[in-house]
Formats: C-alpha cells, structure tokens, sequence
C-alpha cells in the first residue's frame, strides 16, 4: 500500500462525497483506475481526534462521458486560484528539470480545465473514529434503506491494541 497526499477541497454540493482536485500524470491516478479503493487518515492535533475513512475513487478527468461529472470537473477548476491552476501546467511531476530557470506559464481565466486536472470524488463507505484523549472508538458504516437511500449507522468498539 502506497502513501498518497490530497488537499481536501470540500464536499461535493450536499452530500458526504470528499472532493479532492489532482493531476492526470501522478501515477496514483492510473492506480485508482485500476484499483479504486482508497483509505484517507485525517487527524486533528488540538482534540486529538483521528478520523479514518474508506470508500471507493471516482476520477473524473476531461475523457470522462458523463456530462454531470465533467459539470463537477469544470466547477472545481474554476473555483481554483489562477496560480493554482498555472501548476497543472508545470511540466510533469518527478521529472528531473532540465532549465534552471523555470517556464513562465500563460492561461486564459475563462479558458474551461486544462488536461492534466481532474476530480476525484471518494465517497466514503466506512469510518474508524477514535479519540486519542479518551480512547473512545466508533465505527460508522454506510448503509442502504429499503428505498435505496444511503444512511449511516454506527459501532462502538474497543480501541484496538
């Protein structure tokens, strides 16, 4: 299992999807399409809070057919920062760098995302919460009702050793 760092952006428009912007060329994108099932660690230091959530990766790039998720795709891209969306014209993640001097990069603000943006969308189907403080432990499992609406019910359990 490989480490992967994501800013968290938000939540997809009222639900409890995390939204997650990334770049086409990291490999962790190829991994999702062929795996995608991640698990996201998010830990608060002031309440000592630990919140582990799994669930299943929708990348949502610019060869996507669905024209809702491109909708999603061409949202975020505009609610980025323009420096923000200059990096995704940087050149590839991890090569070396031939020029010392780096590119000087130019973008129409109007102009929709660029190929190397894309959306992930986990939508989360199990959490592990602990509280390092007082060691409480609950998990939360994502759940279907009868008329095929996701709801959640929860667990408490003990911390593991």
């Amino acid at each position: 299992m490989r480490v992967i760092c994501w800013v968290f952006r938000g939540f997809q428009d009222n639900t409890d999807k995390i939204q997650i912007n990334s770049d086409t060329r990291s490999r962790k994108i190829e991994e999702l399409k062929s795996c995608p099932f991640s698990e996201i660690c998010w830990y608060f230091t002031e309440s000592w809070d630990q919140f582990r959530i799994n669930g299943r990766v929708d990348v949502i790039d610019g060869s996507n057919s669905d024209p809702e998720k491109l909708q999603i795709r061409e949202k975020s891209w505009f609610g980025c920062s323009m420096k923000a969306r200059l990096q995704y014209l940087d050149p590839e993640q991890g090569c070396p760098s031939v020029n010392e001097q780096p590119k000087e990069f130019s973008l129409d603000p109007c102009a929709g995302p660029v190929d190397a943006f894309c959306v992930l969308i986990l939508d989360p189907d199990q959490v592990d919460y602990l509280n390092l403080k007082s060691n409480q432990k609950l998990k939360f499992m994502s759940r279907l009702s009868d008329n095929g609406e996701k709801y959640w019910a929860s667990l408490k359990t003990s911390p593991e050793c």
